[in-house]
């Protein structure tokens, strides 16, 4: 691939404002889309609400009135463009349904991000996350099942396994254990850096749905999950967040931003099978080549740097959603059992880990089990979607 965006010039951003009628655009199919289309749509959610915030941060800590005129251009159509990127789920769709796709989304993009990552340290940090997701789409997939009385499987279409991952009760650490070392900036590959700032991303906007959406059910056992879990999630943001070196300049930080939604939106344009959802790609492509072009000139001004010193000059081989169920199975045969003990892992329920537990389930099973067992006596069994045989842990091998 040779592609390279700070060669490229996209679309003036002064022709970027979109009518009412070209923001309305039109949901996916949920029954007959590409699973990993709906994936793809709410990972680029993520993408763009992370560009959204970062920039209204930014705003509020930099000097000049022309620079936070300038980010308030750009944020304008970034606003315009999540609006059109999260308007493509369908209404139809039920919380629920759309919550065990933010789940798949978790599992196969963080698989992938850690199988390409080429830091051992941050590789580490991927497959210890990657196995708590993958337990959260299984807690799901039962509660979906419990309420809604239809399967994930319609859902994650056999490309990724349901069933156990690192027993969420085991999620619960505390605050300080979740915190990693960054990567060194100066050091790091742009491809750490384009990945960091994704799996982040996804996370946080997974922190914000769960947030938001919980209180709207009825049923104890669902708000319940969706309490416990969003807390798990708040601690994969503070995972995560902690791997960017906080030493790059705010800047560098708007370039990193801009550089890695035109290698997100290349990527998925050249992988969407949905010609109308392919045409939001590559419009929105063209449109962040011009605000990449914008924050290099910034970072020019006013960081005295170039921007070929901060990212790559070409896109990295496209990220891809794929089926990932090898290398999780793998991952559940031999991390299943680890914890987080200062910036490193160990195997041992060490005394912090047990003290927050403690304190947390205070004699009571969390809800994760709850809902377990509450499945199990509606329908005499659990549910799980084995494709590739039974469980790799033996531990975690169906009772039923």
């Amino acid at each position: 691939m040779t592609f390279n965006p700070l060669e490229q010039r996209g679309i003036p951003l002064d022709r970027q404002l979109r009518t009412w009628r070209e923001l309305d655009v039109s949901p996916i199919d949920p029954d007959h889309c590409d699973p990993y289309t709906r994936c793809r749509v709410i990972a680029m959610n993520g993408i763009e609400v992370e560009a959204i915030l970062f920039s209204h941060q930014m705003a509020r800590h930099c000097q000049g009135q022309e620079v936070k005129r300038q980010l308030a251009r750009t944020r304008c159509i970034e606003a315009q463009q999540q609006k059109a990127v999260n308007w493509l789920l369908p209404g139809v769709a039920s919380v629920l349904e759309t919550t065990i796709a933010y789940e798949q989304v978790a599992v196969d993009l963080t698989a992938w991000v850690a199988r390409m990552e080429p830091d051992p340290y941050l590789t580490q940090a991927y497959q210890f996350g990657v196995l708590e997701d993958f337990d959260h789409l299984y807690r799901y997939a039962n509660l979906y099942e419990m309420i809604e009385h239809r399967k994930a499987e319609e859902i994650v279409q056999g490309l990724t396994e349901v069933m156990p991952g690192r027993p969420t009760r085991f999620h619960h650490r505390n605050p300080v254990d979740n915190v990693r070392e960054p990567y060194d900036r100066a050091q790091a590959s742009p491809l750490s850096k384009l990945h960091a700032l994704t799996i982040m991303s996804a996370e946080q906007q997974t922190m914000n749905f769960y947030m938001n959406v919980g209180p709207q059910y009825m049923e104890p056992i669902a708000r319940q999950l969706y309490q416990e879990i969003g807390l798990i999630e708040e601690e994969h943001v503070t995972h995560y967040e902690s791997l960017v070196d906080p030493g790059e300049t705010w800047w560098e930080q708007l370039v990193n931003h801009e550089y890695n939604e035109c290698y997100l939106y290349y990527s998925f344009m050249e992988q969407e099978p949905d010609a109308k959802v392919k045409a939001v790609w590559e419009l929105h492509l063209n449109m962040e080549l011009e605000h990449l072009r914008i924050a290099c000139d910034l970072m020019r001004r006013n960081d005295g740097r170039e921007p070929e010193e901060v990212v790559a000059p070409q896109l990295p081989n496209v990220l891809t959603f794929e089926p990932n169920k090898a290398y999780v199975r793998e991952l559940l045969a031999t991390q299943m059992d680890l914890t987080t003990l200062g910036t490193g892992y160990v195997r041992e329920a060490h005394e912090r880990f047990e003290a927050v537990q403690a304190q947390l389930n205070d004699g009571d099973q969390p809800p994760s089990e709850r809902v377990m067992e509450q499945h199990r006596e509606m329908f005499g069994r659990e549910y799980r979607l084995e494709t590739e045989g039974e469980h790799p842990a033996a531990s975690q091998r169906s009772r039923d």
